[in-house]
């Protein structure tokens, strides 16, 4: 993932803010790591510099 996408990127969640935490970076590139809402506390993983934003879905 690219740095410069977090500025457009919001919870799909509740629509909040991604906060970045990096694990591992290359360049501009985001390798490992994950974007944190700081409304909801959702996480989304980063890995292979794919962020994977799909919510998770409850199975009862």
């Amino acid at each position: 993932m690219k740095r410069s996408l977090l500025p457009i990127l919001c919870c799909p969640v509740c629509k909040g803010d991604l906060e970045l935490r990096v694990v591992e970076e290359k360049d501009d590139d985001i390798i490992e790591g994950s974007l944190v809402c700081g409304a909801c506390g959702v996480e989304y993983p980063i890995r292979e510099s794919i962020p994977n934003l799909l919510p998770k879905v409850d199975q009862d």
